[in-house]
């Protein structure tokens, strides 16, 4: 039998959690947590019994695992992950990469000295409907791409009720709909038609109770050739994801709340639609974790390498900037 790889996630909120549970239906780990809230740590112990719990990080890395999990609000991430790199542990780090540039480059050059594997769990990368669009759009049977429309919503209330009560609420800590919810939504465009040259964004707070972080954001963008639009709210009824990328010769369009993606060639035409079998939400993070543990094992490359998610975090902290202070920001 093949040994189990040993996996350590930090920090088991909500989504660090999901990253234990689904590293553990894998079935090709063993795996361990650190959680520094007592009562949490407990909680999290007595749910899941396979696996090791830690009340700090200096305790985890007396036995340095093979590869770790970052979930921990943004602004402790790439110091972390320093200490990790530094302990020679692969790394999967949460998005966004961190709230500052603070620090990235040194990570960066000592991932690569180190030889380890590190990415960012954009984990619309291991979506498989959107994987199909990419190659398709990638092959150039659409020709050439020129436009970008995103748009998502949801009801943040129903899908995060916590939110007035952890990092959401500030900024600082990687919060607000440009960090949280539309950083997705960038990453996936980028990865579809390449990255962002310039932007100008508009966000406000305008419906959720508890916070006064912005909850709806409207973003122009530049991708290269590409004019691009994203727009997301946090608080309409409907759960709804869509990318649209029309080409010069054709149309295609990720509907994630379907399940599907479609296309047309022709105006007039009836869509063609390529549907997916029905997944849970852990069906994504446990193919992200497989695809994590295939890169360890050295038999797939990362889906999003350190440089882009750097790219990514470099639009979200422009995108804060334009709104603060209006006006197109250019990305260096």
């Amino acid at each position: 039998m093949t040994p189990k790889h040993r996996v350590l996630v930090i920090g088991v909120g909500s989504i660090g959690e999901r990253h234990l549970r689904c590293f553990l239906a894998t079935g090709r780990v063993d795996a361990e947590f650190v959680e520094v809230n007592d009562a949490l740590r407990q909680t999290i112990a007595e749910r899941y019994p396979a696996a090791k719990a830690h009340a700090s990080l200096d305790a985890a890395l007396i036995q340095p695992p093979e590869l770790a999990v970052i979930a921990t609000p943004a602004p402790l991430h790439v110091p972390m992950a320093q200490r990790l790199a530094e302990a020679g542990v692969h790394l999967l780090i949460e998005k966004p990469l961190s709230t500052s540039l603070d620090g990235i480059a040194e990570l960066m050059s000592l991932v690569e000295n180190r030889q380890l594997a590190a990415s960012l769990a954009y984990v619309y990368r291991s979506h498989p409907v959107l994987t199909a669009m990419r190659a398709a759009i990638h092959s150039g049977r659409f020709g050439r791409p020129v436009q970008l429309v995103s748009n998502s919503g949801q009801h943040f209330p129903t899908y995060r009720p916590a939110y007035r009560t952890i990092y959401y609420a500030q900024r600082k800590n990687g919060g607000g709909a440009i960090q949280d919810a539309l950083t997705h939504m960038v990453n996936a465009g980028e990865w579809l038609v390449g990255p962002i040259d310039r932007l100008v964004c508009d966000a406000a707070h305008q419906v959720l109770d508890g916070v006064e972080v912005e909850d709806t954001v409207h973003l122009l963008a530049r991708q290269g050739d590409v004019l691009a639009n994203y727009c997301l709210n946090q608080y309409q009824a409907p759960n709804e994801t869509s990318i649209t990328v029309n080409c010069e010769q054709g149309t295609a369009q990720f509907q994630a709340d379907r399940n599907q993606w479609r296309w047309m060639l022709q105006p007039g035409d009836e869509w063609t639609v390529e549907s997916f079998p029905a997944m849970e939400r852990d069906t994504l993070f446990i193919a992200q974790a497989n695809q994590f543990l295939d890169v360890v094992e050295g038999k797939a490359p990362v889906l999003c390498s350190l440089a882009e998610g750097l790219q990514t975090l470099k639009v979200n902290l422009a995108a804060l900037d334009s709104v603060d202070h209006g006006g197109w920001r250019q990305i260096g």
